[in-house]
């Protein structure tokens, strides 16, 4: 498994002065609507880039009156934010690789302390969104049943198929669809042969012909 460290640093981080703060309160999806490059009136870390110079998007025109020094101070904090993320990966003093991918990778502007080279893929860009793009729908079911009426392999059954149709329900493709987890845990303290079913299914995302 990769070691994962988040820290609050985006396109969309908010801008805030007095002190000087970058993130973690992020605009988010609402970027194109709510940053001052796109007609908002929110400061986030793509109005600094673009005022900067080292970004192209949205009316560069709309931050053209930012604070010059404001502008340097962030992009400062900006780098010394992923310098300090980088250095916390890394697993010896030795310099290594530092791949920037991701919308926010507008952002790194310089080379990072700690990095023995900068690399930026094909798309890198995009690269945020790949999760999204191949990750399966799912549907869940967790229930407490009684085993008086029906048996444990009925129970089962219709978890199973109840977690089935909430996948479908959320968009997966019937044909793709699989159990990838089951739990049945009997339940000594409640009455009637109790036993409490966890299902998880999962599927491919169904696209539009």
């Amino acid at each position: 498994m990769p070691d994962v460290y988040s820290f609050g640093l985006g396109g969309g981080s908010l801008v805030r002065q007095d002190p000087l703060r970058v993130g973690p309160q992020s605009v988010g999806y609402r970027l194109t609507k709510e940053s001052i490059v796109f007609g908002g009136d929110t400061m986030t870390t793509s109005d600094i880039a673009v005022a900067a110079g080292i970004a192209d998007f949205g009316e560069a025109k709309r931050v053209s009156g930012l604070d010059r020094q404001l502008v340097s101070d962030t992009i400062d904090l900006i780098q010394s934010m992923t310098e300090a993320a980088v250095d916390r990966m890394k697993t010896s003093a030795a310099d290594v690789p530092v791949i920037i991918v991701g919308g926010g990778s507008v952002l790194i502007s310089r080379p990072v302390a700690g990095a023995s080279e900068m690399v930026k893929p094909p798309h890198f860009e995009a690269a945020n969104a790949v999760g999204a793009a191949i990750a399966q729908i799912s549907g869940e079911v967790d229930r407490v049943y009684s085993l008086e009426a029906l048996t444990r392999e009925q129970a089962l059954d219709d978890a199973k198929s109840e977690a089935s149709a909430k996948a479908v329900e959320a968009g997966a493709d019937p044909k793709t669809i699989a159990i990838v987890d089951v739990e049945d845990v009997p339940l000594a303290y409640l009455p009637g042969n109790a036993t409490r079913i966890r299902v998880k299914a999962v599927g491919d995302l169904t696209l539009s012909a």
